[in-house]
């Protein structure tokens, strides 16, 4: 096959792409955004039909407002959740990755083994509830953080330990004949190297934990504890004669992680791919 064939192909693959990228994310993005700015009688029937006047401010300030400000408190109650569950995925998935590649025992292949499973097994909802009960953090967003941390353990400890593995031994090495300590090699010199892979499961993770609909629904009732998926499911009653404000809703929650997306898809690939080339 000829190099001028290749990059026919390759050119035809990737509009290919973007037009299956533009149907999937960017039209119904559109239809979002054009039903979020009518009136309630012109959103009756939803469609890609221009509004006759553009309320997309109104509409905002409504839903913002709406049940006491909920929208405002989903947002802090998911800010919050996100920030934990990632503070603690990056430290200690960062951790565990270091031991399970630089420290090899039959203890390590176990836990190495727990992390698998962790992947393979499904969350059991109702001993997690009896657990979270029985330590007092059911309806807490303590316990929230510590749910969305532990579902996300595995995938980031693997990441880590790929990525890991592309840095060369010799650098612990020479740290330790300088006279490091263990936690000083890893927080001093492994740590500050896994960039890519850090911006990748912060941002990967991020979205996934902030746009998680069915674990707050479990674990964390009352309306307290609203967060901005949940408030779709709220709101649906609420909006079901006023489908604009829906879509506004539906709209408000959508734009943050796809802005998060946008400016760091570059770094999601790096980090992804740079343990796949190496490791």
């Amino acid at each position: 096959m000829s190099l001028k064939t290749r990059r026919q192909r390759a050119f035809i693959h990737g509009v290919i792409a973007l037009a299956a990228a533009f149907v999937l994310f960017v039209i119904p993005f559109i239809f979002v955004l054009i039903n979020a700015a009518k009136t309630p009688g012109e959103s009756a029937s939803p469609s890609f039909t221009l509004p006759t006047e553009w309320h997309l401010w109104q509409n905002l300030v409504a839903v913002v407002e709406a049940r006491d400000y909920m929208l405002l408190l989903a947002y802090f109650n998911s800010t919050v959740i996100t920030v934990g569950a990632i503070a603690l995925l990056v430290v200690f998935g960062a951790m565990v990755g270091y031991v399970l590649q630089r420290r090899p025992s039959k203890f390590n292949r176990v836990i190495y083994g727990f992390v698998l499973a962790g992947l393979m097994i499904p969350p059991a909802v109702v001993p997690t509830i009896w657990v979270l009960q029985g330590l007092g953090l059911f309806k807490t967003l303590h316990g929230m953080i510590l749910i969305q941390f532990s579902y996300g353990l595995s995938f980031t400890v693997l990441l880590y330990r790929a990525f890991i593995a592309t840095i060369p031994r010799d650098l612990d090495e020479a740290a330790l004949i300088d006279g490091a300590k263990p936690w000083q090699i890893f927080f001093r010199v492994v740590l500050p190297l896994l960039k890519p892979v850090t911006v990748t499961i912060i941002v990967v993770q991020s979205i996934t934990i902030f746009n998680d609909f069915t674990h707050p629904l479990y674990y964390l009732p009352g309306s307290e504890n609203v967060t901005v998926q949940i408030t779709l499911y709220n709101f649906q009653s609420q909006f079901v004669s006023q489908m604009n404000l829906l879509f506004m809703n539906i709209l408000l929650v959508t734009i943050p992680p796809l802005i998060v997306f946008i400016f760091f898809n570059r770094q999601i690939v790096a980090g992804m791919t740079s343990g796949a080339v190496k490791g």
